[in-house]
């Protein structure tokens, strides 16, 4: 299994490529919505590619919970653990 700093570099290149940022502008601190300019559709969307890269599914609940690029990591590497 990936360890965190793979799953990291992996969301925040996916985070990239759908907002249309630069990788090196985004860190585990970015919030998403804030830092990131993603609306709700734009996160909707990470969620699916985030959900599609991990083979993972993550619920509404889990999902409103996330802020910040930290928080994803965390939630996918929670979820990889518990496979």
């Amino acid at each position: 299994m990936a360890d965190e700093k793979q799953i990291e570099a992996k969301i925040i290149e996916i985070i990239a490529e759908q907002l249309g940022r630069e990788k090196d502008t985004i860190t585990s601190a970015s919030d998403i919505a804030n830092d990131l300019g993603a609306d709700s559709l734009d996160v909707a969307e990470l969620m699916i590619a985030f959900e599609e890269s991990f083979d993972i599914d993550i619920d509404e609940e889990n999902a409103q919970n996330i802020a910040t690029v930290g928080d994803v990591v965390k939630q996918i590497v929670s979820q990889l653990d518990e496979n």
